[in-house]
């Protein structure tokens, strides 16, 4: 089922999951600064924060009323040097997320694995794992239909707070790439007996 979708952030994330969503028939708007967030959001049941995770409050605090409405949160609380989290393992960005979005029911996807691997999901015979987590059923539904839109296994790792280990697994695969400089062709996925 086509969704309107508001993706705020133009970067690697971002560019990929509109360029995806768009291909599986969703209706997509970009965001930006200021009006151009608000009218993005007006119009969009799902929200997509693929901002630098210093420019996620900003960005949320530009989008307008976001009450209602299922934001995917794609961020990583990554420092500057990409030396670790700027937050963790007593929250994760994701709840903090739903601290400044009042009233929105908050999903962490899209983290896990760069945006080289939307649409390239595929290692041999396994594929990637979309890890995703929240506290509303009705969110999780729609955002595993975006996960599966752009070529993932959606895999439900349960509620919110678990995304301080989805960011957490997120700062393994960006020191791999980066600081292990295996680069980007890599994925994780769970496998089950």
């Amino acid at each position: 089922m086509s969704k309107k979708i508001a993706v705020l952030g133009a970067g690697n994330v971002g560019g990929a999951l509109a360029r995806l969503w768009s291909g599986a028939g969703h209706a997509v708007a970009m965001g930006g600064h200021g009006k151009k967030n608000q009218e993005a959001v007006a119009g969009a049941d799902i929200v997509a924060l693929c901002v630098p995770w210093n420019a996620a409050r900003e960005a949320l605090g530009e989008s307008g009323n976001l009450a209602g409405k299922t934001i995917v949160d794609c961020t990583n609380p990554v420092k500057p040097d990409l030396s670790g989290l700027a937050i963790g393992t007593t929250t994760s960005a994701a709840e903090q997320v739903a601290e400044w979005a009042h009233g929105a029911n908050v999903v962490k996807a899209f983290n896990t694995i760069g945006a080289a691997c939307y649409g390239n999901a595929q290692f041999g015979k396994e594929r990637a794992s979309g890890f995703y987590c929240g506290d509303n059923a009705t969110a999780k539904a729609a955002v595993r239909e975006l996960i599966a839109d752009v070529g993932l296994d959606p895999e439900d790792v349960g509620p919110l707070r678990n995304a301080r280990w989805l960011e957490a697994m997120a700062m393994l695969w960006i020191d791999l790439a980066i600081n292990q400089k295996q680069g980007t062709g890599h994925g994780f996925r769970l496998l089950r007996r």
